[in-house]
């Protein structure tokens, strides 16, 4: 996967010349370039208070963010600096640098609100940076927070004015920073931590005033929409003059201690600052970032209210055409590459197809998300059946081409022979069919014809046969012609039964070939939903978890109502989470829509493939012989000599041999699933029912 190291940052984001918000195509066209998972760290806070410094630390640099030396601020829009990630390996590190906010000559409110929803919208962990101390007047500076719920939506026409359960799931980790941290960080005379300073300062008040109800706000939206919360504190970096010359100081120029809280910082952002993700956890990459913000962009300038789900579901849209052209591309490509035609069997041919195929689809289902009701899965699977099916004509075509030639070059003295009328003699017959026989004999010697050599030589043959036949009858030599009629229809016939046989085989493996497909799509369809569906979960749970501690903060502050309203959220969580898991058997009617549809292009599945494909039910460990190993979803199985699960070996594993039940989501019918048994000769494939 491909990354870039830009030497300098670009702008992102900006107004263009009507005074509209715009996303700059050279931004973009890097962001193309960049195919690996993006970690998103993006600056926000008011201006002229440092925040290009602690960008240009990440970027490992003193230069690079315009950093000034005066009151004027010196970003506009968004920046974008992307780098090889120092920790991560196969990780683009994507530092966005923002303009400052509440920029008295700009007096643009509105702007900055869409500013800081950019920078929260496009950011997997977000830096707010502040001065001197997070008191109410801080937070209060921090209404954009409050903003974001009236600007954004992450439902179309969604009228549920709290969507913070919905928001979280969307929104970054945050990471406040305060530079010029001139307090003692204790709390009643204790000493505490940044990250319990921030705690602290984001307590609720008792109370239901209208000016209760402002101090709250803000705390309550920072709480509920962003998880975690990390906090920094930063001494003063140095003294007056020097600040003046930030860009030329080195670490030894700046105060020790405040060194010491920047590469804690970077070590922080480096460490936890996970990749960008999409809905079922696939990682953002730089091609998708761009995607994303010219979607967002877009809204903004249109006057839309942003919506998340248009804006994942636009780029769902713009990302799965990709990966399919993507793995199609791979398969013509490799195909081009490997295939010689003719094949000497159309099982060469097949196995060729079934390997490229299989990694191209799992290409695209690696580089998709949200592809509801597989419509650019089947398009891929279309295409590349249409593909093959182009390689299988022109296999039998160029094997057609090569063994009339062959046919030509090794008959040719036997044609001489006729055509002179040299068995047109008493012994001529015998003679005739000695020099057939050899011809034959050197024409299925020689490699290279490819699958299409029986049929075409039955041709040649039975165009011989009346010819033969004349010959027969002109040979006065021979007594037992009769015998000798009926020997050389034996022989057409066993050259029918070859040519006969051999399309039969090419026509079997076709169909095969299909099946294959099928299940082959199928199978990594299942895989991915399988992986998805413990994303999800994981994903509620996280939530879960926040909403979960939130409402024990919220009874330890004596907010007894918002604890009861968030119990309600609580419990649509827990139903949600329990829907996922139920929701498997809907996989069997998935599945039939898909193969319904596969069966324009592939007439050969039949209705085998779902019954071998209803595999995903919930194992049972308790019935597990020590020797099979379960997956963590206990959906798949797979044998290992080398390790043992530690569980007893008694009397509910049945006996000696290794087997798993199903303890759940076993449908009636017929099941099967296929263990990897490695290179182990003892075990069988079984359909169990």
């Amino acid at each position: 996967m491909a990354t870039v190291k830009m030497q300098k940052p670009i702008c992102l984001i900006d107004n263009d010349e009507s005074g509209c918000m715009c996303v700059r195509r050279e931004a973009l066209e890097i962001l193309e370039e960049i195919t690996q998972p993006v970690v998103v760290v993006a600056i926000v806070g008011l201006y002229r208070i440092g925040k290009s410094f602690l960008m240009n630390r990440l970027a490992v640099k003193n230069d690079g963010f315009a950093l000034g030396a005066t009151i004027e601020s010196k970003t506009n829009g968004i920046w974008m600096w992307c780098l090889p990630h120092p920790t991560k390996e196969g990780h683009t590190l994507a530092l966005l640098d923002s303009e400052g906010l509440g920029d008295v000559e700009k007096g643009d409110t509105k702007h900055d609100t869409w500013i800081f929803c950019l920078a929260v919208l496009l950011s997997s962990t977000l830096v707010y940076n502040s001065m001197g101390t997070i008191n109410n007047d801080a937070l209060e500076k921090l209404h954009y927070v409050t903003k974001l719920i009236e600007d954004v939506k992450v439902k179309s026409g969604s009228k549920d004015d709290d969507q913070s359960t919905e928001f979280i799931s969307f929104f970054p980790s945050l990471v406040w920073t305060v530079r010029d941290f001139t307090l003692k960080l204790e709390l009643d005379g204790q000493p505490i931590t940044a990250d319990q300073y921030l705690d602290n300062v984001l307590k609720l008040k008792p109370g239901s005033s209208k000016e209760t109800e402002q101090y709250n706000l803000p705390r309550y939206c920072l709480r509920n929409l962003f998880s975690p919360c990390k906090c920094f504190v930063f001494d003063c970096p140095a003294s007056g003059e020097k600040m003046k010359q930030m860009e030329q100081l080195t670490d030894t120029d700046l105060d020790p201690k405040f060194v010491i809280q920047v590469e804690d910082f970077c070590n922080y952002i480096f460490t936890n600052a996970q990749a960008k993700i999409m809905r079922e956890g696939l990682g953002m990459t730089g091609r998708m970032l761009g995607s994303l913000a010219e979607t967002y962009v877009e809204a903004i300038s249109s006057e839309q209210v942003p919506c998340l789900d248009n804006a994942v579901e636009s780029l769902s849209q713009i990302q799965n055409k990709r990966a399919a052209t993507e793995a199609l591309d791979f398969y013509e490509r490799e195909m081009k590459q490997k295939v010689q035609l003719p094949t000497e069997t159309q099982e060469h041919l097949s196995e060729i197809h079934t390997d490229i195929q299989r990694e191209a689809v799992e290409i695209f289902i690696n580089c998709s998300f949200s592809d509801f009701k597989q419509i650019h899965q089947l398009e891929l699977m279309r295409r590349m059946q249409s593909v093959y099916e182009e390689y299988c004509r022109d296999n039998v075509e160029t094997s057609r081409e090569m063994s009339k030639a062959a046919i030509s070059r090794v008959f040719s003295s036997l044609q001489t022979e006729l055509k002179n009328r040299y068995c047109m003699q008493p012994g001529g017959y015998t003679d005739y069919r000695s020099a057939l026989e050899r011809a034959t004999e050197q024409y299925r010697s020689e490699k290279g014809h490819g699958l299409m050599s029986e049929e075409v030589l039955s041709e040649y043959l039975s165009e011989k046969e009346e010819i033969g036949h004349i010959i027969l009858a002109a040979d006065k030599s021979l007594t037992e012609s009769q015998q000798e009629t009926e020997r050389l229809k034996t022989v057409t016939d066993e050259q029918q039964r070859r040519a006969e046989e051999e399309q039969s085989r090419i026509k079997k493996q076709q169909l095969k070939d299909q099946q294959r497909t099928y299940h082959e799509n199928a199978e990594q369809l299942l895989k991915k939903l399988e992986k998805e569906q413990g994303i999800t979960k994981q994903e509620l749970e996280r939530v879960l978890n926040v909403k979960m501690k939130e409402q024990r903060e919220l009874l330890e502050e004596g907010f007894e109502n918002r604890a009861k309203k968030m119990q309600r959220e609580i419990d649509g969580l827990k139903e949600n989470k329990s829907e996922v898991t139920a929701a498997w058997p809907s996989l069997r009617s998935m599945l039939e829509a898909l193969e319904e549809v596969a069966k324009n292009f592939l007439p050969g599945i039949g209705r085998l493939a779902l019954a071998v494909l209803i595999a995903l039910v919930i194992l049972d460990p308790n019935t597990a012989h020590p020797e099979l190993i379960l997956s963590e979803e206990l959906t798949r199985v797979r044998f290992c000599e080398e390790t043992k699960q530690q569980i007893p070996n008694d009397l509910e594993r049945f006996d000696n041999h290794p087997c798993v039940v199903a303890s759940e989501g076993f449908e009636s019918g017929t099941h099967s699933w296929d263990p990897d048994i490695g290179k182990s000769k003892h075990w069988e494939q079984e359909k169990h029912t």
